[in-house]
């Protein structure tokens, strides 16, 4: 699916602009919208899946506008909110056997079938007989998934879908999204957390106060900040000396000094080293450096 974003505004009745004049087009594959809590990225979600209206601009779907042809687009859309819920008294089958009749037209037999098999591809068929709100927080969020996706979409728009997660099942989940975003779907990953948007996207936009920031391949960003993260060790004096003149990335307590990643447009420290950035250096070095937001 094709997906051009022209001129889009939202603002709210208290004149709050939680989107101003953003331009996007979005193609097949995973987008990752990064962007810090506030930035306008649920606002622009709840457009998209055609739940909210935009103020101005335009949302066009292979060709379609969201507003003229909404009946014909919704079919096409699934969706993942941050405040997933279900009905707390049904099975985890049940639930998403009741997502299916809504959201297809098969027979029981038929959608019974359906119902398992997406199951077993976000890792559920073994806990399909188990209350859904016995369900721990990373098997909800994968219930989430699969009601999104038992209507076979051609869009599929997730919102924070990692977030309260521990690494194993953000890991089970950026995998279920890259396996997902080899079939033909497009697949939008809005959230605050820089990993999920380097492991699974090869196209990405970052949200600044309701405008596009940056736009392009994350690749893009991160030679952004070549040769300005830097690596040192060093004693207590010198390491809350340099945390109060630059952005530090991370902190390791080794023989009695810390050894410090931190953000620098010049060598920091006479003993500092270059080392290879990631999205996170670039992240931090977009929004200390390009948008003048100070993170020391």
């Amino acid at each position: 699916m094709n997906i051009e974003i022209k001129g889009l505004s939202k603002i709210y009745p208290n004149g709050h602009a939680a989107i101003n004049d953003v331009n996007l087009e979005i193609g097949s594959g995973m987008f990752g919208l990064l962007g810090p809590n506030g930035a306008g990225k649920s606002s622009l979600m709840r457009i998209l899946v055609t739940i909210q209206n935009a103020t101005k601009g335009t949302v066009t779907m292979d060709g379609m506008d969201i507003n003229r042809h909404r009946q014909k687009i919704r079919p096409l859309i699934g969706y993942l909110p941050q405040d997933f819920t279900f009905f707390s008294k049904l099975k985890t089958w049940e639930f998403l056997n009741y997502s299916a009749m809504l959201a297809t037209s098969l027979k029981k037999k038929e959608r019974i079938k359906e119902v398992d098999r997406m199951l077993d591809q976000v890792g559920l068929l073994d806990v399909r007989e188990r209350m859904a709100n016995k369900l721990s927080g990373g098997m909800k969020r994968r219930l989430g998934i699969a009601q999104a996706l038992i209507g076979k979409p051609r869009l599929l728009v997730i919102d924070e879908p990692t977030t309260g997660l521990d690494p194993e099942e953000r890991i089970r989940f950026r995998n279920i999204l890259s396996d997902l975003s080899q079939q033909d779907v497009t697949i939008i990953l809005s959230t605050h957390i820089v990993g999920d948007i380097s492991s699974t996207c090869h196209n990405m936009a970052m949200l600044h106060q309701g405008q596009v920031a940056f736009h392009g391949a994350p690749e893009g960003m991160i030679a952004q900040v070549e040769n300005h993260v830097w690596q040192v060790t060093v004693a207590d004096d010198e390491f809350h000396n340099l945390k109060t003149k630059f952005p530090v990335i991370s902190t390791i307590p080794t023989m009695g000094k810390w050894e410090t990643q931190l953000i620098a447009t010049e060598k920091p420290h006479e003993d500092a080293k270059n080392v290879a950035p990631n999205l996170e250096h670039a992240y931090v070095f977009f929004m200390e450096n390009k948008l003048g937001i100070s993170l020391v």
